[in-house]
């Protein structure tokens, strides 16, 4: 079988890429709240940051194309739609060459990275994708003037989630392994992480007043898990959140649209948060532990590989200090 010519690859990564993007992007209109295009939870915007983190920056056009295919259904115009595209490529390839400028790796080894991805990535990125957008939704009519900002900071906030959520979680896939020899403890202690974080995620997402419950299940997520499983349950909780807020069930319901939102994305960043950060700082924390036991275990190998030889170079020097002090004494009867 012949191999792929580089113009082959290129186009079947942003195939990939594309529709990558439409699928998340479908997801994301189930919970749209501004004319049925404008979410709270846009998981496209975090393909669209992992995309040139992971693959680089010449696969740009997946993502236009998969905007494209999203929105073009959705309208206004196709001028909007041109527009509201470019700014779903332009937010997330600004703030991946900030990133790349500040040298964020891929694999948030370190705290500085994660601060960087929801400082630079989840906010700075996304603020420049929904000022294009809404701004295009305005001037097309489709939109009043009076409401661009509420609409801008939906669209902000929608994609600054979609970022936090997606985003971490599509980085680890390339360190991603099949788990082996798992014992059924650790099985165990999985599924009753997940039926927790389900139950205070739907607990949470229906009375306000019980919000806290979640952040002891993900520092136990955090702890135990690492970065997969405290990511994973914070897009779970994020999730049930917003489809609360969206459907208006339990506190949710007695604030307008706006309100709802403020709170509910409050919430969720802070949630999303706590997960990236503290799952870092445990993975800091581990690379530090097994760099001292690594240290440790090369400094022992030298001094076992010193000790016999300083042995023979102590019997060395002592048979030699005993030969002249033999020899003196054979001088000193001499005379």
């Amino acid at each position: 079988m012949r191999p792929l010519t580089p113009a082959t690859r290129w186009c079947l990564i942003v195939l990939g890429v594309t529709v990558c993007y439409f699928v998340a992007g479908q997801i994301g209109i189930q919970w749209a709240i501004v004319r049925e295009q404008i979410s709270p939870l846009w998981p496209a915007a975090g393909v669209a940051l992992a995309v040139p983190m992971l693959l680089g920056l010449r696969f740009w056009p997946g993502i236009f194309l998969g905007a494209l295919l999203t929105n073009v259904a959705l309208g206004p115009s196709l001028i909007t739609v041109l527009v509201i595209s470019s700014g779903n490529v332009i937010g997330p390839m600004l703030a991946y060459a900030v990133m790349r400028r500040l040298d964020v790796r891929n694999q948030l080894e370190r705290l500085p990275d994660a601060v960087l991805l929801v400082v630079v990535g989840a906010i700075g990125g996304t603020a420049v994708s929904a000022t294009l957008g809404t701004g295009a939704l305005v001037l097309d009519g489709a939109l009043r003037s009076g409401e661009f900002w509420a609409t801008a900071l939906v669209w902000w906030t929608g994609d600054a989630m979609g970022v936090l959520t997606i985003t971490p979680l599509l980085l680890l896939t390339p360190r991603f392994r099949v788990p082996k020899r798992v014992s059924l403890a650790r099985w165990g202690e999985a599924a009753a992480l997940a039926v927790f974080v389900l139950g205070t995620a739907i607990v949470a997402s229906t009375m306000m007043s019980k919000l806290f419950l979640v952040f002891p299940v993900l520092v136990w997520a955090a702890l135990r898990f690492r970065q997969a499983g405290a990511l994973l349950c914070s897009l779970c909780v994020c999730t049930f959140t917003i489809f609360g807020a969206v459907r208006g069930l339990g506190s949710y319901g007695s604030y307008d649209l706006a309100a709802r939102m403020l709170h509910v994305q409050a919430y969720d960043a802070t949630v999303g948060l706590t997960a990236l950060a503290l799952s870092t700082i445990v993975l800091q924390r581990d690379r530090a532990t097994a760099e001292i036991a690594d240290a440790w275990r090369q400094i022992t190998e030298m001094v076992d590989m010193i000790a016999p030889r300083q042995s023979l170079r102590s019997a060395i020097t002592q048979r030699e200090d005993d030969e002249s002090q033999a020899a003196c004494s054979s001088r000193n009867r001499s005379r």
